[in-house]
């Protein structure tokens, strides 16, 4: 007889399930939706789009391509940069993400930053605002404020 292979079913999310989860949650977010109208305009409960956004259950593909139509982005948008995740993954190439020349955020900078609701709802409003040159103002702002403050050691 053969010896048959087990599936681990539960436990610890996968990391793809996990970013793609992120990926919802954070175009969710910048669209001002809530978890309840998501699950709503989908058919399925809110506690169902919890599960999701943290990458505890998996979405369907058919459900993936509903979620790519009511948050108006094409359905490769849940998976770009999952390659990264992936890669990230593998023990023989750990990588940073400064190994192209760009200077790195910084220690300051929180792991998850692109997964905070303060980003997210930053980056609604500023894009909120329609004149490139009010919203270029704001980044020189930004920056210089940023440049005035007094390094942590």
């Amino acid at each position: 007889m053969k010896a048959q292979k087990t599936r681990k079913t539960k436990g610890v999310p996968d990391s793809v399930d996990k970013f793609v989860g992120q990926r919802l949650k954070s175009r969710r977010i910048l669209l001002g939706m809530s978890q309840e109208k998501l699950a709503e305009s989908v058919g399925i409960t809110f506690q169902q789009v919890q599960k999701y956004e943290r990458g505890t259950n998996r979405i369907s593909s058919s459900r993936l391509l509903k979620f790519s139509k009511i948050l108006q982005v094409p359905i490769d948008f849940f998976f770009e940069g999952a390659d990264e995740i992936l890669t990230l993954d593998s023990p023989s190439k750990k990588g940073g993400f400064a190994e192209n020349g760009q200077d790195p955020f910084g220690e300051m900078m929180p792991k998850d930053v692109f997964t905070r609701k303060e980003t997210l709802d930053l980056l609604r409003n500023y894009y909120s605002i329609h004149d490139p040159a009010m919203r270029k103002m704001i980044q020189k702002m930004v920056k210089s404020m940023a440049g005035s403050q007094p390094e942590k050691k």
